[in-house]
């Protein structure tokens, strides 16, 4: 007999959707208080929005926190990650680049040599 753990969002008394794992889970629950946050806002501002209207901008923008957070100035936007050929490309130009301004000077070496001496055998 198997065994599976499910992890249930409940709001309000309703369950609203079931996952696998508890962060899965956590991480929904949190969007949608953020949605209810945001929900307040719109409530208590001028601009008329109708019921349906108001929770799904709010739940949009609690699922784009991260763009919302960049487009307030609250957070620096992040980095754009290139996959390795595309990094390992960008790295052999700069290098290249910085190659034609300042060559790349030999180091001297120093040979360290080690005599020893062979006592005689009896």
């Amino acid at each position: 007999m198997a065994v599976e753990s499910r992890f249930v969002v409940i709001r309000n008394g309703l369950e609203v959707k079931t996952f696998m794992d508890k962060k899965s889970a956590d991480e929904y629950d949190k969007m949608l208080d953020m949605a209810d946050n945001l929900s307040q806002v719109f409530a208590q501002s001028s601009i008329e929005l109708s019921d349906v209207a108001s929770e799904e901008l709010s739940i949009y923008l609690a699922q784009h926190r991260e763009e919302v957070l960049v487009a307030l100035l609250a957070k620096k936007p992040t980095k754009i990650k290139l996959d390795n050929s595309e990094e390992q490309a960008n790295e052999l130009t700069e290098k290249t680049s910085l190659e034609a301004v300042a060559p790349i000077k030999p180091k001297k070496t120093r040979v360290k040599t080690k005599t020893t001496k062979l006592s005689e055998a009896s």
